[in-house]
């Protein structure tokens, strides 16, 4: 206990000395120096004597005592030999091996010299051997000195200049996420923290924990004196219009903004400086999060098996580990490709791992949608209750210059896993649809669409068998469809490349300056969809209520100036990062839409609505599709769009072919003919 009180003492005192100028601190050691000169000529005569002299002189007498003199001619000789040595330069660095050669010199040059007079010469009342005892004595104890100080202040000596060296950042909220946060990077080496900020009247000019509390309005003049690089938000519970109204008001200054996880993660202590991360965009988008309604997460997977399509793409994945909470039977991940279905099966394993969960069953499958004969296999094996199928090629231009394997993948892949649905007794199919799917432009959007027209044919031709005895029909197989916009962070979302753009120094690429985009986050999708297909019916299309949409180019500003850069253009040519518009894409739109009619209405959750969406009868669409697949078959891209134009009411194709396969032949062509 009284060791750790000294140890605690000594700690708080490195502090102070380490605060001191450089001219305090050498004449602080000097003064030591010379009480050890003092000391060691005193313990030299004790030594010698065998018993303790006096340092005083006689009573009302000038002439001082045999001890006093030989510790004068010990100081006026030891400090200024220490000051010519330069061991006063660097006290607390110069403390190593090359300090004790140093030092090793001086007390060399001390010894003769103070032997010389003391020993060699003689004084009167001196013995000769002190002159030989005290130089040893004070080379011990100097160095000793040495060694304390570099023991007591040299670590921390280092770490204060690591310190030093260190991006500076300030805290946005002084409440107990921010006192845990600034507890946390105290022992971190990434960020030093030198205050707070805090909207609180009455903190302010207060001290919290050593760091000062500053008023966020003096944020200007405190930047004057303090090179701040991140302002990190401790603001875990706050709303978001008053989280939106902060970032409006830090996003003049240049630095970065940067945000905790959610409070929960602080409470049960999970909190650490890796827990800082980007500002993610969606924290900007001025709306809510979809809150889920925990009974409908549940209907359709807890303790059921569930299979998903697509399970290591973007939504897929996150509907699985949406889905692995509420603790369902099975889980079985059908994947196309082998490195993403490895990704999310080795990710759920170690999520069953570390909640000591044993008796769900993941099972990865690898399979295409587009196999009939392995989607029944699967379909056959495991019976699963709800199916999600998210498979599908989602990427605007790709699709475009890929067309008949856009077809094949996201018509027929629906199709195919719809249909080994009805056969093995699935009781809910829910397909995973999109914006673009409403008066298209593209081969995507038009494939979507399609997609969707084939669920909702099946879905009235398997409620037109009426159940058994009864009287009104009743479908064996509910389909649903759950439609929204983009979704941030996901392999195609525009706010990873604008971030890689920017960690590259710009240009960020934009298609088009009034492009807009609605945008969600993939768990609140992922949300949406479980919860959408558990209020399926039969043949229903769900949409979000998804606020407004958001100008891309405003959004690649804001993520600029929340790194901390400046945007560089005709106002601003000495911005940091450039925005460049490079034109729409082939297929792309301005402006996306989630509704086909003007009718949505109101579920049992109250930011899902049902759509509806004419289609073609099964009967009458089957022959249409047979000629679709004709086409697809041969890769006859300008049949293929045509029929496409057909089936999706509103699909005007936005340009010319752009598929390469198509273009190629077409110059082979050309080519021989010449």
């Amino acid at each position: 206990m009284v060791v750790e009180v000294m140890v605690r003492l000594m700690s708080r005192l490195a502090a102070p000395a380490l605060a001191l100028p450089r001219p305090a601190k050498r004449a602080l050691v000097a003064v030591a120096d010379t009480a050890l000169c003092v000391l060691s000529v005193w313990l030299a005569f004790y030594l010698r004597l065998g018993e303790f002299s006096s340092l005083a002189g006689q009573p009302f007498s000038l002439v001082f005592s045999p001890v006093l003199e030989t510790a004068l001619v010990s100081v006026l000789l030891a400090i200024p030999i220490f000051v010519r040595s330069g061991l006063y330069r660097a006290i607390f660095r110069y403390s190593g091996l090359p300090a004790m050669m140093a030092l090793a010199r001086a007390m060399l040059l001390y010894g003769m010299m103070f032997a010389a007079v003391f020993t060699f010469y003689g004084v009167q009342g001196v013995p000769r051997t002190v002159g030989l005892i005290q130089p040893l004595l004070l080379l011990v104890l100097v160095g000793a000195s040495r060694a304390a100080a570099r023991i007591w202040l040299g670590g921390l000596y280092q770490n204060q200049i690591k310190k030093s060296a260190l991006p500076q950042v300030l805290i946005y909220g002084a409440g107990s996420a921010g006192r845990q946060l600034a507890s946390a990077m105290t022992h971190g080496h990434e960020m030093r923290v030198v205050g707070f900020l805090d909207d609180d009247d009455r903190l302010h000019g207060h001290v919290l924990n050593g760091l000062p509390i500053h008023n966020p309005a003096d944020l200007a003049e405190l930047l004057l004196d303090v090179p701040v690089t991140d302002v990190l938000l401790a603001l875990p519970s706050v709303s978001r219009q008053r989280r939106n109204d902060i970032l409006a008001a830090l996003s003049p200054h240049k630095f970065a903004v940067r945000t905790l996880p959610g409070l929960s993660d602080i409470a049960t202590g999970k909190l650490s400086l890796s827990d800082v991360r980007e500002l993610d965009i969606d924290d900007l988008l001025g709306r809510e999060p979809v809150k889920p309604n925990g009974l409908l997460l549940n209907l359709n997977t807890h303790n059921k098996t569930v299979l998903v399509t697509g399970a290591g793409g973007s939504i897929g994945s996150e509907l699985c580990r949406q889905i692995i909470k509420t603790n369902p039977k099975q889980l079985l991940l059908v994947e196309m490709s082998e490195f993403a279905l490895y990704q999310i099966h080795q990710e759920l394993q170690a999520f069953l791992a570390t909640e000591e969960i044993t008796s769900l069953e993941v099972v990865p499958l690898l399979a295409s949608v587009c196999d009939e004969v392995r989607m029944h296999e699967i379909m056959d094996t495991w019976k699963p209750h709800t199916v999600y199928h998210a498979a599908a090629y989602k990427h605007v231009p790709l699709v475009e210059h890929n067309p008949a394997e856009g077809v094949r993948n996201n018509v027929w892949g629906t199709r195919v896993c719809a249909e080994a649905a009805m056969r093995n007794g699935v009781r809910n199919f829910v397909l995973i649809s999109t914006d673009k799917a409403v008066r298209p432009t593209n081969i995507m959007g038009a494939t979507k669409r399609l997609a969707e027209m084939v669920l909702q044919a099946l879905a009235e031709q398997s409620q037109s068998v009426p159940k058994h005895g009864g009287k009104t029909p009743r479908a064996k197989t509910l389909f649903s469809i759950v439609r929204f916009g983009n979704v941030l962070g996901s392999s195609g979302s525009v706010v990873p490349l604008f971030r890689e753009q920017i960690k590259n120094g710009g240009p960020i690429t934009l298609t088009h300056a009034d492009i807009t985009r609605y945008f969600m986050t993939i768990p609140e999708a992922a949300q949406l969809v479980i919860q959408a297909g558990a209020m399926g019916t039969g043949g229903d299309v769900f949409v979000l209520d998804m606020g407004q949409p958001v100008k891309i180019i405003d959004l690649a500003r804001r993520i600029v100036e929340l790194s901390g850069l400046t945007v560089r253009d005709e106002h601003n040519p000495e911005g940091d990062i450039e925005l460049s518009v490079t034109g729409l894409r082939p297929g792309e739109k301005l402006y996306e839409e989630l509704l086909i009619g003007d009718n949505p209405k109101p579920t049992q959750h109250a930011r899902i609505m049902k759509a509806h969406e004419s289609f073609l009868p099964l009967d009458e669409l089957q022959g249409k599709l047979n000629a679709l697949e004709l086409a697809m078959s041969v890769n006859d891209v300008p049949v293929l769009r045509g029929f496409l134009q057909q089936l999706v009411a509103g699909y005007q194709p936005s340009g010319e072919v752009v598929d390469w396969v198509h273009l190629a032949q077409e110059r082979e062509a050309v080519g021989n003919d010449q």
